[in-house]
């Protein structure tokens, strides 16, 4: 395995999550059980989760109960600053502008037109994922969008390394909304894990006070199943 699993990745391949909860002890214990990670705090006021010792997400409490409870993907650039204006002059939003995170990288958040909010990072200290691709890391991010035709659009002229170049092997999709969600739905970007036994993570899932939102279905990637932790932050299982 490399030094960081996602290091030579191109501008606009996944390279962190991080999840904003309301209550980030309850988040210890439940991810803890169900992926086998520990913690630890960073000095940024949130918490590392770490795989057999490596980084591969991070969970922060929430400051603003207006805010959503929810996993966020983060995509790599080398320039936050002009990724946020081609995502503006793209007909995307910003929602938080970029801020440089001492010691670490720099970060955005933003909103493609349809409004699936992502994270961009830019990263020096920290690189992202160490781990990935393995039970109990990240493993795939996909977009739920009422218009695949318009996604393409945004995002291929984004990122047309990353989901188009030679020799890319992606870990990031988009497929109609209405498949797996009802139309009502806002768009969105859902995180993958992947676990080794998928109906075994179901169950421990509702054993930790999550829940089942979508049971298991087959992908072009894994199987699938979409599932809430016990604070209602939305994540899905990938087993391949």
């Amino acid at each position: 395995m490399a030094e960081n699993w996602a290091s030579a990745d191109p501008e606009g391949a996944p390279c962190w999550v991080e999840a904003q909860i309301p209550d980030v002890e309850a988040g210890k214990r439940f991810y803890g059980a169900l992926f086998g990670w520990s913690f630890g705090a960073t000095d940024h006021g949130g918490w590392w989760a770490r795989l057999g010792g490596a980084p591969v997400a991070a969970l922060t409490g929430k400051t603003d109960g207006r805010m959503p409870t929810a996993w966020t993907v983060y995509l790599r650039t080398p320039d936050a600053v002009a990724l946020v204006g081609r995502v503006r002059d793209r007909g995307g939003r910003v929602v938080v502008p970029p801020r440089s995170v001492p010691g670490l990288g720099g970060a955005a958040l933003v909103a493609d037109p349809q409004g699936a909010v992502f994270g961009l990072w830019q990263p020096a200290g920290h690189p992202g994922f160490a781990r990935g691709g393995e039970p109990g890391a990240f493993g795939w991010a996909e977009l739920y969008t009422p218009d695949t035709e318009a996604a393409d659009a945004f995002y291929g002229g984004l990122f047309p390394a990353a989901l188009f170049g030679s020799g890319v092997d992606p870990c990031l999709g988009r497929v109609a909304l209405s498949e797996v969600f009802p139309e009502e739905m806002p768009a969105h970007f859902l995180v993958h894990f992947e676990v080794a036994d998928g109906e075994a993570a179901l169950g421990a899932v509702t054993r930790l006070g999550g829940r089942v939102r979508v049971p298991p279905f087959e992908t072009s990637y894994g199987g699938v199943a979409v599932v809430a932790d016990d604070q209602g932050a939305s994540f899905a299982l990938l087993q391949r």
